[in-house]
């Protein structure tokens, strides 16, 4: 059997079935470390009918899919490690429905978070999760994104109302409704949110909306420390002021940022804080916000209330992860994704940045401290053996100390490849259910295999 000729028999389009070098390259990793592995095929599926069809056939003859959107997931979830068909399906990037007096737009996977915002702006709406990356909405649903928005609104979990799926034998499945609430069985839409394309494929998403608020402003506090950044930020979440946004970033990361984006910003910790509602209530948060961050030793109270100046400031923080990257040219990154209770935040920093210090490691410390996450994210030589293993020791006692607090390995990125040896040790025999599940919805293991299990 040709699985190329008998894809382009079931789609019908040369121009989407692609064995082009360039296009199985493209489809072979994600940006960060782990190794690439190319596809044997790459299908460009337009609709649910023909994912439907892919899924039928790759189950018949247990050809491996891995589905494809952006490509920015950042724990592996998109390489085809076991070959066989990388399903891309970003020309499914249609926005089906807004329903603004409904708070809720229906839309196809490939639909990115900027497209929807662009299409939201007239209806004085938008879709709240923010990764940094202009990911798709079916990528973001798949791997249970967040980002600097999640504090306020919450994860994508939160945001997704139903789905349509395509399962492993091309069946299809209606999750959830246009309500936004419902007890009407077991929640199957929570279940898919956050599988990595390992239990079902996203043809349609019912997603939440929200209100643009009246008035926001953005903050910026530096610090002479990093524990005393992250004490800010703790004081502040417990005087109930209620930020849209809270960030953290170290002085490596301000550093690195100044090159990259060519801006002055004083290379120490920082706090990058988000007031939004009414007009009397952010002028009052400024201010006690302002109070706080004294009160931790700020040096600096930069506040930007121009929607232009905003725009600017956040850039800088949303390219961190690229700044890092061009900072060292050459050097694979490694992210980790630890998130504790609130309370350990100020402890964990502290004990990633001795042990980072003591390793004499090139790291940059960031994250969304709102909610108890963030980031150490380490540039290392993927050819050097020795410091490799010495990047997975650290990685490992960043999660462990996570662990060991009641916190996680992931909150926001995923297991995909990177994380898998922690999911037992977090979640125990329950990982035995977990397998079962997989087995219920995919029996011959072709839907992404290799992610979130260990072999």
């Amino acid at each position: 059997m040709n699985v190329y000729e008998s894809l382009l028999e079931l789609i019908g389009d040369r121009e989407r079935v692609s064995i082009n070098e360039t296009v199985l390259e493209h489809h072979s990793k994600g940006i960060a470390y782990h190794a690439p592995h190319a596809p044997d095929v790459v299908v460009f599926p337009k609709t649910a009918a023909e994912v439907s069809r892919v899924m039928a056939f790759a189950n018949e003859h247990r050809i491996p899919v891995t589905p494809f959107g952006a490509g920015t997931s950042l724990e592996g979830h998109v390489i085809p490690v076991a070959g066989g068909i990388s399903l891309d399906l970003t020309l499914m990037n249609n926005i089906i429905d807004i329903r603004p007096d409904d708070f809720l737009a229906i839309v196809e996977p490939g639909v990115t978070r900027l497209q929807l915002n662009e299409a939201l702006k007239r209806y004085g709406l938008f879709f709240p999760v923010d990764p940094g990356a202009d990911a798709t909405i079916g990528g973001m649903a798949a791997t249970n994104a967040s980002g600097t928005n999640c504090v306020k609104y919450g994860v994508m979990r939160d945001q997704v109302l139903g789905l349509e799926v395509v399962l492993a034998d091309g069946s299809v499945i209606q999750t959830g409704s246009l309500a936004v609430k419902s007890s009407a069985g077991y929640d199957l839409t929570g279940l898919f949110v956050g599988s990595e394309g390992t239990l079902g494929v996203f043809t349609r998403l019912i997603v939440r909306l929200h209100g643009i608020p009246e008035a926001t402003t953005a903050i910026k506090v530096c610090f002479p420390s990093l524990e005393t950044a992250a004490g800010a930020a703790f004081a502040i979440l417990r005087s109930g002021v209620g930020p849209g946004k809270i960030e953290l970033v170290d002085e490596a990361t301000i550093a690195a940022v100044n090159a990259y984006k060519k801006t002055d910003y004083p290379v120490k910790p920082t706090l990058f804080i988000e007031l939004s509602g009414s007009p009397s209530s952010v002028e009052e948060g400024t201010k006690l916000v302002n109070e706080l961050c004294e009160g931790e030793g700020a040096v600096s109270f930069t506040v930007e209330t121009d929607s232009l100046a905003r725009a600017k400031l956040w850039e800088a923080r949303h390219h961190a992860a690229f700044a890092i990257q061009a900072a060292y040219p050459g050097k694979a990154m490694l992210s980790t994704d630890v998130c504790v209770p609130l309370s350990e935040l100020p402890g964990a920093i502290a004990d990633t940045r001795r042990l980072v210090d003591e390793q004499n490691m090139t790291a940059a410390i960031f994250g969304h401290v709102g909610d108890g996450n963030y980031h150490t994210v380490l540039a290392f030589d993927p050819n050097d053996a020795e410091e490799m293993a010495r990047i997975e020791q650290v990685h490992a006692h960043i999660v462990r100390y996570a662990l060991s607090r009641g916190g996680t390995c992931t909150g926001e990125h995923g297991i995909g490849i990177g994380k898998r040896a922690f999911l037992r040790e977090e979640k125990g025999d329950a990982v035995l259910w977990m397998k079962r599940l997989k087995q219920l919805f995919d029996p011959n293991g072709i839907l992404n295999p290799g992610k979130i299990f260990l072999p």
